[in-house]
Order: structure tokens, then C-alpha cells, then sequence
């Protein structure tokens, strides 16, 4: 049976840098997929489809939803966002790594789903630069920046949830932490074919 592939799963509050920092990953590392998510958000004025994310109306995303089509979606500031099931599991059957990133609600949906996966929480070095962060992309009204704010408060409280904590202070020295991680989970003894130690070692008739 071929290897599968590792699920890993990546939240943050918004605006702490976490969209950035998975698609730089995935130009690092080899066998990595970032996952594209659905949304029925308004595309940004450099967003592409079928590159950010799949753009669809809330009437489509609603029958993907009950067509089960999903492996995990959740509402957050007012849109709908999920993960395609089938576009998940023909990645890792390939025995490719995935990468996701999305919201807590939806992570510990797939944790429960997918008890191999491996799950990080990436932090501002404070609420402040969170906040500068979300004023200075320019892309929200001070609204909708207040609501993100309160959001990211109340999501914070689901770190305990994940297995590793990344603080984005840094850009590079936090995509190298990323980094280290996904290499040190890749060669865990449970995740590797152990056979050959036997075969090459402990069997060898030549000791």
C-alpha cells in the first residue's frame, strides 16, 4: 500500500501573516500541496480564482454542503468558507503532503476527522501588531477591522487545541519554524516504513 500523505493544518487570527506564510512553505518544501479552499467571499482586488480560493455564490456553496462535498467548512465574518473533500484525499492518497489553512472552527472539525494530522496555531507577537497589521493591508473598513479584532480575541482561546504554536515576529525566522516542523513530523518512526531496519540490520546474516 503506498504512503499516504500527512495532513497539516494551519490557523491564525487574521491579518497575523498565515495565508503568506503556507503559500512561501509550500515553494520550500518539496511534496506540499496548499489546499484551495471554497468561499463566498468577494474575491480581493489581486485574488485569482482557483489560486486564493474557488469563488462561488452562497446558493452553490449551500448544495456542496448538503451534498456532503465538504471535509470541513464553517461561517467566519460573515462568509462561508470549506475545504473540498475530494481535492483533500487525492492529494494525501497520492502520498503528497497537504497543507491547510483555515479557521479554528474547521480545524478541529478535521481533527476529529483525521487523527494523524498535524496541527499549528500561528500567533502576532501581540494583540497591537495585530491590529496594525489588519489597518495597514488596506483592505477592510474600520468595521470590519473591530469585528476581526473581537473574532481573533475569541479564537485565540482554541490554541490549546493544536499541537505546535508559531509566533509570526519574524517573517523568515518563522517560515523556518514551519518548516522544522513538517520535517521533524515527516521522519517520526510511526509515519516511516520501518521494514528495512530489519531487513538491512537486524536479519543481516553477515554480522
Amino acid at each position: 500500500m503506498e504512503k499516504q500523505g500527512i495532513l497539516f493544518v494551519v490557523s491564525a487570527p487574521s491579518g497575523t501573516g498565515k495565508t503568506t506564510l503556507c503559500r512561501e512553505l509550500t515553494k520550500k518544501l518539496p511534496n506540499l500541496t496548499h489546499s484551495v479552499s471554497y468561499t463566498t467571499r468577494s474575491p480581493r482586488p489581486d485574488e485569482v480564482d482557483g489560486r486564493e480560493y474557488f469563488f462561488v455564490n452562497e446558493t452553490r456553496f449551500r448544495e456542496m454542503v448538503e451534498r456532503n462535498e465538504f471535509a470541513e467548512w464553517a461561517e467566519v465574518h460573515g462568509n462561508l468558507y470549506g475545504t473540498h473533500n475530494g481535492h483533500l484525499l487525492d492529494i494525501m492518497n497520492r502520498g503528497e503532503d497537504i497543507l491547510l489553512d483555515i479557521d479554528s472552527q474547521g480545524a478541529i472539525q478535521m481533527k476529529k476527522r483525521f487523527k494523524d494530522g498535524v496541527f499549528i496555531y500561528i500567533l502576532p507577537p501581540s494583540f497591537e501588531v495585530l491590529k496594525s497589521r489588519l489597518t495597514d493591508r488596506g483592505s477592510e473598513s474600520t468595521e470590519e477591522i473591530r469585528k476581526r479584532l473581537k473574532k481573533a480575541k475569541e479564537e485565540i482561546w482554541n490554541y490549546r487545541e493544536y499541537y505546535y504554536i508559531v509566533v509570526n515576529d519574524d517573517f523568515k525566522k518563522a517560515l523556518n519554524d514551519l518548516k522544522s516542523i513538517i520535517i521533524a513530523e515527516r521522519i517520526k518512526m510511526k509515519r516511516m516504513n520501518l521494514s528495512w531496519i530489519e531487513e538491512n540490520f537486524i536479519k543481516n546474516k553477515e554480522a
